[in-house]
C-alpha cells in the first residue's frame, strides 16, 4: 500500500509539472500581441514599407534583419500593420 501511495504521489507531481509548463508556453505567443511598438522607429519603418509594398502589391520586398530581437518583432509588427495582414 505505501509503494502505490509514493507511485500515485509522484505521478501526480509529474502530472502537474507538465501542465504548468505547457500552459506557460502556450501562453508566451499571446503576450507579443500585447505590446505598444507604435513609437518605435523600427516599427514605423516597418510600417511604412508595408504600406509601400501593399500599394505595388509586393510581398516583403526588403527583407530587414536587426541584431536585437525586439527591434526585428517591432519592424515586423509594424510590416505586418502597414501591408493589412492579420495576425
Amino acid at each position: 500500500m505505501n509503494m502505490n501511495l509514493k507511485q500515485t504521489v509522484w505521478i501526480l507531481t509529474v502530472a502537474i509539472g507538465m501542465g504548468i509548463g505547457t500552459a506557460n508556453a502556450v501562453g508566451a505567443p499571446f503576450q507579443e500581441h500585447d505590446q505598444d511598438y507604435s513609437r518605435n522607429k523600427n516599427y514605423q519603418q516597418g510600417m511604412r514599407e508595408g504600406q509601400t509594398d501593399r500599394a505595388h502589391k509586393r510581398d516583403h520586398s526588403k527583407k530587414r534583419h536587426f541584431k536585437k530581437d525586439e527591434d526585428q518583432r517591432a519592424y515586423e509588427s509594424g510590416y505586418q500593420k502597414g501591408h493589412g495582414e492579420s495576425r
